[in-house]
């Protein structure tokens, strides 16, 4: 059910159109992370026809979302994923190109989700840097509450969702094309990726996953699909309300959330006792949320907290298990590769990518033993014929074939 936008006076307004410059400037953006897939590609062969008529359809109203391809992803953990068509990625870049500057004056400044500068890495030395402080550099005690909302993505309540939007873009977005973005943000939120999806894989890729997981689940008009643009950052929103109560009405210092994982550090663990309920009834009542039961963490800093892929103790900041088990894994498949072939130009591209996405992460920490010792140990052999490490053992390179002087020369006469 779709919300109604404005009133009948309302609606007798002229509506003020996106211009061709804006979904254009949107294609781009979103082309830059997404060029390769089919849809992409087939949108590509005219895209300029493709977007003067998606332009089109945007201002006078007939654009609906197309159908999503379903999957189930497993790393770093099982997760279900609904793929947008691409034109439909197009227009969630062109939405929240709009909305993002003025959402980022609503943010506090400690979420960390899908904000510049405020990724996984910043979220974690804010977390280490709150121990530090309320520690009194480690001399004083504090304690660490880290708190999971369940289900999360798949229990965002679409009407309360569309109803803080519709309040927050009426106060603060200055454009005269408000009426329209408005139109569209009730058209991607209230949109249902899970009919006529088309299921990528088998439907056995969803064993083991549980139903609080899955859209095919939610309760009525609830979930926004893992994958859009428009989920991360209006989950950012969703969750905002709750950023607030926590540091304006709790007046809580160190607090920190990335999506629904939200850590807080305080000195009293009585305190932090006492709080869980408070949380839990707030995120009940106003946002039709639940805390997860079995993901209450209530330790002193001391014991080290794992948050964002990390384990903080004082002092240090450790790799966490999972993700040196996911680089093993990653180094065994592609292991499995070079030994049944020579490799591709698209398999270095997929092998440098998923080696240096690791090596990304894993430099920021005290992790260069680690490393070496998972490169050089486990690695085929082979595929140093291909590539090299550069700065130490900080990232993959591939090798460049060196050409002779004479031929270099005798290349360059006939060209």
């Amino acid at each position: 059910m779709q919300l109604s936008l404005f009133s009948t006076s309302e609606t007798t307004e002229l509506k003020e159109g996106f211009t061709l410059e804006e979904v254009f400037e949107a294609y781009f953006s979103c082309r830059s992370n997404k060029r390769n897939t089919i849809n992409a590609l087939a949108f590509e062969l005219d895209y300029e026809s493709n977007l003067i008529q998606l332009c089109n359809e945007l201002n006078d109203g007939s654009y609906q979302p197309e159908k999503s391809i379903a999957f189930i992803v497993h790393k770093p953990v099982q997760r279900e994923i609904f793929a947008a068509d691409f034109r439909d990625r197009v227009v969630h870049h062109l939405i929240i190109n709009k909305l993002n500057p003025l959402f980022e004056k609503e943010f506090i400044k400690d979420s960390y989700a899908c904000r510049v500068g405020k990724g996984t890495h910043y979220g974690i030395s804010r977390a280490n840097k709150f121990i530090r402080q309320c520690s009194k550099n480690y001399i004083n005690d504090c304690h660490v509450l880290k708190l999971d909302v369940e289900g999360f993505f798949m229990h965002i309540n679409k009407e309360i969702l569309f109803s803080r939007l519709k309040s927050f873009i009426e106060k603060k977005y200055p454009y005269n094309d408000r009426e329209l973005v408005l139109e569209v943000c009730n058209k991607i939120i209230f949109n249902s990726p899970t009919e006529n999806c088309i299921i990528k894989g088998s439907s056995n890729n969803w064993k083991g996953l549980p139903k609080n997981k899955s859209l095919f689940h939610s309760p009525l008009n609830c979930g926004l699909p893992i994958g859009n643009l428009t989920s991360q950052i209006f989950a950012n929103f969703y969750m905002s309300a709750f950023d607030h109560f926590i540091k304006k009405k709790l007046g809580i210092r160190y607090y920190g959330r990335y999506v629904d994982d939200f850590i807080i550090v305080h000195p009293n663990k009585e305190y932090l006792k006492l709080l869980i309920p408070v949380l839990s009834i707030y995120l009940k009542d106003k946002l039709c949320l639940s805390l997860h039961p079995k993901k209450i963490y209530l330790q002193h800093y001391t014991k080290g907290v794992s948050f964002l892929g990390t384990i903080i103790k004082p002092n240090r900041i450790y790799i966490a298990n999972r993700t040196k088990g996911n680089f093993y894994r990653a180094i065994i498949k592609q292991n499995r590769i070079i030994e049944l072939r020579k490799p591709t130009k698209q398999d270095l591209k997929e092998f440098l990518n998923s080696m240096n996405s690791y090596l990304g992460i894993m430099i920021h920490y005290k992790t260069y033993h680690l490393r070496k010792r998972m490169l050089f140990k486990h690695l085929n052999g082979n595929w140093w014929n291909h590539v090299y490490l550069s700065g130490g053992v900080a990232k993959f390179v591939l090798k460049i074939k060196v050409i002779s002087s004479s031929k270099r020369k005798l290349r360059q006469f006939f060209l």
